[in-house]
């Protein structure tokens, strides 16, 4: 399992002052490019340094209570399932790393960058990121 603090920043929130739902997102896509950086990999490295790319193909979040300005958060990452060309991460959504605000789950399929194929996924890229997950 991965970890990842955040605080709620007030443009992420509605005009209620409660976080707005498509941030829910926004904060599970943060924590997964902070879990590739503890990997030692970045975006940029993927998207400039490889022959494939990691599109989301699916994603959905669970609202289990509100979020608002200043709420200091835990988005914990869970390897759920690994196929040939997909994986996905379950995550869930903590305020002061106690009570359950949210959760869901986000499928990655690796595609070939140059045809938008379905790939397998690199064998390197499991034995990174698999690893940092329970």
């Amino acid at each position: 399992m991965f970890e990842y603090h955040s605080t709620i920043k007030m443009h992420e929130t509605d005009a209620g002052g409660v976080l707005f739902f498509a941030n829910q997102f926004k904060l599970v896509h943060d924590a997964y490019e902070a879990f590739l950086e503890s990997k030692g990999i970045t975006i940029k490295d993927l998207l400039v340094n490889t022959a494939f790319h990691l599109p989301i193909v699916h994603a959905e979040t669970d609202f289990k209570a509100p979020l608002r300005v200043g709420d200091r958060v835990v988005v914990r990452l869970k390897m759920k399932k690994t196929g040939t060309t997909s994986f996905t991460l379950a995550h869930e959504i903590y305020k002061d790393g106690a009570q359950l605000t949210g959760a869901g789950e986000t499928v990655h399929v690796c595609i070939d960058k140059n045809t938008g194929a379905k790939i397998h996924l690199p064998k390197e890229l499991l034995e990174t990121i698999c690893p940092g997950f329970s």
